[in-house]
């Protein structure tokens, strides 16, 4: 039984959610690509072969990111970057319907949402040329998610109550016997499989930082920046008396910042077979109830010490929380964050980034030849010197490079320069 928690209500707990939405999406298609655009395809991934490199391809507007190899069946794959999806194309077969396979990340479903994904796949697919009716689309991967800021949350495994048929994962890393005696303390618990039903409690924080994912960061920030305002981004947003007014990757600010993600994953056997899930429509009319029953069919909760039957045990705050913001209008959940500067922070993270590695390999080169301290400033200007030398000698090569990095980072670049 799942009671959601009255709306709006501030959280005595100490909990607030930062997000919700849809996390990953992937489908098929069925269709096969045109011919004229399996050639242009070929003919890219053969330059895409020969210099060992993704290639950047335009076709009709749909720009993306051409690797040089397929895999899993599918002789092409090609990235839109973070504000578009990972496209899968087979060599057209008269006898193989479903010859296109997409999906979508994390970032272009929290930025965006599930509308405008369906936007996304129904321009690119006309743009390509590729025919396709409203039941051409089958929903094989549908994840969506709540991250909560849980600073005195604790994750045990042994609170988890699931059907006897699910398995269960446990995760436990960061030892720390001085604190708390234990070997270690578990910061992540997956119940299910990945074609079925899953559910996930993680350390979301954790992951973003091992995993260099910040545009999370901004994401949870613009949450608290809307709750500073006092005006929260749906009605059904739970928070802290309290809540701080920004999140840090501090080491320092680990415990205070500690976010943990509620994920439920339905892959393609549930989606199909369990509840009969394929098209756009039935993605959008079955997709809150199938949430609903995941919460139901899997309960993390709190122990009841005067009851030794766990399956009576009440629900654990945090799930309460979590099954709420599910239970709510699942189809345009989105952060609300404005991608534009995110992007300028990505961007700016890259350029920081290859600064950091240029000027430490400068200095390296300056060990290797015998310079001091006080030789830098001339070492550096003295490199520069032969860069430029070397640009001057091999003008061709030069461009050629330059044209390939402005392709390679196309979709983090300044529109103006895109």
């Amino acid at each position: 039984m799942i009671v959601a928690p009255p709306s709006g209500n501030t959280d005595p707990l100490g909990m607030t959610v930062l997000h919700r939405g849809f996390d990953t999406l992937a489908l098929a298609v069925k269709a096969n690509i045109p011919l004229e655009l399996f050639k242009y395809l070929e003919s890219q991934k053969e330059l895409a072969e020969q210099e060992r490199r993704e290639v950047l391809i335009d076709y009709n507007g749909v720009k993306l990111l051409l690797k040089p190899h397929g895999g899993n069946g599918y002789r092409f794959i090609a990235s839109g970057g973070q504000q578009g999806a990972t496209w899968f194309f087979k060599k057209p077969n008269a006898k193989d319907d479903w010859g296109i396979r997409l999906s979508f990340g994390s970032y272009f479903m929290a930025m965006h949402g599930l509308g405008r994904a369906k936007a996304h796949v129904d321009e690119a697919l006309t743009r390509l040329g590729v025919y396709f009716g409203r039941d051409s689309i089958s929903i094989s991967r549908a994840d969506f998610c709540v991250d909560i800021l849980a600073p005195d949350f604790e994750l045990i495994p042994e609170q988890f109550v699931m059907h006897s048929g699910a398995g269960r994962r446990d995760f436990v890393a960061d030892a720390d016997k001085s604190i708390n005696g234990k070997s270690g303390r578990t910061t992540s618990v997956t119940v299910g499989g990945p074609r079925n039903r899953q559910v996930i409690i993680y350390d979301k924080r954790a992951e973003v930082i091992a995993h260099k994912k910040t545009y999370w960061w901004d994401i949870w920030n613009h949450t608290l920046r809307y709750i500073g305002d006092n005006a929260p981004c749906n009605h059904t947003l739970h928070r802290a008396d309290n809540p701080p007014t920004i999140l840090s990757p501090d080491p320092e600010q680990a415990q205070a910042n500690r976010v943990w993600r509620v994920e439920f994953r339905a892959g393609k056997d549930l989606l199909k077979d369990t509840w009969g899930i394929r098209t756009w429509d039935q993605l959008f009319d079955l997709y809150g109830d199938l949430c609903r029953q995941s919460g139901e069919v899997v309960r993390y909760t709190e122990p009841d010490p005067t009851d030794s039957n766990r399956a009576r045990w009440p629900n654990h705050p945090l799930w309460e929380i979590a099954c709420a913001e599910m239970n709510d209008d699942l189809i345009e959940m989105r952060s609300g964050a404005d991608p534009k500067p995110m992007k300028e922070v990505h961007r700016e993270q890259h350029i920081s980034t290859i600064f950091r590695n240029v000027h430490g390999s400068c200095i390296t080169i300056a060990a290797l030849e015998g310079a001091e301290a006080e030789d830098l400033p001339e070492t550096f200007a003295d490199l520069a010197r032969q860069m430029q030398d070397e640009v001057k000698a091999k003008p061709e090569k030069a461009a050629k490079q330059l044209q390939d990095a402005k392709e390679r980072y196309v979709f983090i670049r300044r529109p103006e320069l895109t």
